[in-house]
């Protein structure tokens, strides 16, 4: 149930690919469900929740598993009681496949899409026929999942703490910080749950203890020379020697929505990227400046995280030469009164006054207030966790 998000999509691949009996639900279509159809799992999209034959087990997505309990709850009922039998969580479940196949799980609060995009892609193309589930679109690879006879590598997510149900043969973490403020009330807290994991796996890679690469690579920015460094020490505790995994990774062009070139009118290059985080927007701004302006179109992710980071959020946007902010794009969390990203757009002003900045709810406004200000030369970003990618095509044809 679910199985049109990036995670659980994955998983049911993986899943029938090793031999079990497979079929899906969720309410809406989404891109994922082409690579799951492909793998002949049969899915039932519908307003209406459906749980399926009462023989197959039943997963849940997150976001499914609270409705449910809410559900359950106004009806007096047990979230068992209202499904017919008791749901595992998707971490319980990816937590099964890992113990089923020797895995690396690479996290932390940034880079992770991308480090173990670059650690599959190497094995990949040293002919180690690895598995994956990946929290983005590879395209070198064909998709954010694959099931093969190697390691498996995994994207594993801190936010709900379902790390620490985790038990691979590698760990990587490529760094840690306060990112989720709903669930965690201090860095330390993070820190905590990370060493906890950590001193259950047999081997670990800390990224913030190694040096950025000094190889070429296909993909722009420091922050992706510091994941490289954590992939290749991964994959020579994976067996593969640094020579070959230099050559490799230095081939690896990048994650869907990872400073993803889009296209180019009227002489601007269009980006896209998944930024959400203070230290994720300066970095990606950092990464695309050559001499040239940056003009960015952001999008707020959460109304915890923007209440708890707007002032770091508006100083990392101000690096930007023009900024305009959509309205907070709210996922899984309820609004909050006096959260809005005009927060984001006034610690913008109070970080650098007199840059041209635009509060712009509406993602289309927003595409349009960045594309009638950019010139030639310049590189537009797309930047957010939601869905401010639909704003790519709408600049591509203001430019045009």
């Amino acid at each position: 149930m679910g199985i049109g998000g990036a995670g659980l999509s994955g998983y049911a691949v993986l899943a029938k690919a090793w031999g079990a009996e497979v079929a899906g639900w969720d309410r809406h279509e989404t891109p994922y469900l082409e690579h799951v159809r492909a793998a002949g799992i049969p899915v039932t999209v519908s307003e209406a929740i459906e749980t399926g034959p009462d023989d197959y087990e039943l997963v849940m997505s997150t976001a499914y598993l609270s409705e449910c309990q809410s559900q359950g709850q106004s009806q007096g009922q047990s979230q068992g009681q209202a499904l017919g039998r008791v749901p595992k969580s998707r971490a319980e479940f990816l937590a099964e496949l890992v113990s089923l196949q020797d895995a690396i799980v690479v996290s932390g609060a940034h880079g992770k899409t991308t480090t173990a995009a670059m650690i599959a892609f190497a094995l990949d193309r040293a002919g180690k026929d690895p598995s994956f589930l990946i929290g983005g679109e590879i395209p070198q690879l064909g998709g954010n999942a694959r099931a093969g006879s190697g390691w498996l590598v995994v994207e594993g997510d801190e936010s709900d703490r379902t790390i620490e149900q985790l038990r691979p043969k590698i760990a990587v973490v490529t760094n840690v910080d306060l990112d989720h403020h709903a669930e965690f009330s201090s860095l330390a807290e993070v820190e905590g749950l990370f060493d906890r994991w950590l001193a259950e796996v047999p081997d670990v890679v800390r990224a913030d203890e190694l040096p950025p690469v000094g190889f070429e690579l296909a993909v722009p920015g420091e922050h992706n020379r510091r994941n490289a460094a954590a992939a290749l020490a991964a994959l020579e505790l994976a067996g593969l020697s640094p020579e070959e995994s230099r050559k490799h990774l230095g081939e690896f062009e990048g994650a869907g929505r990872r400073l993803e070139p889009r296209g180019e009118a009227g002489g601007v290059r269009v980006l896209d990227d998944y930024a959400h985080h203070p230290a994720e927007v300066r970095a990606a701004i950092e990464a695309v400046r050559d001499g040239n302006r940056v003009l960015v179109l952001f999008q707020p992710h959460l109304y915890s995280r923007t209440r708890h980071l707007a002032a770091e959020l508006g100083a990392a946007l101000a690096t930007a030469d023009v900024a305009a902010v959509t309205e907070i794009y709210r996922a899984r969390e309820e609004p909050v009164e006096g959260v809005s990203g005009k927060l984001v757009v006034d610690a913008i002003t109070q970080a650098r006054p007199g840059m041209t900045v635009g509060w712009t709810p509406d993602v289309e406004d927003g595409a349009r207030f960045i594309a009638r200000r950019a010139r030639p030369g310049d590189v537009a970003l797309a930047m957010g966790a939601g869905d401010v990618d639909r704003a790519v095509p709408l600049m591509l044809a203001e430019l045009s």
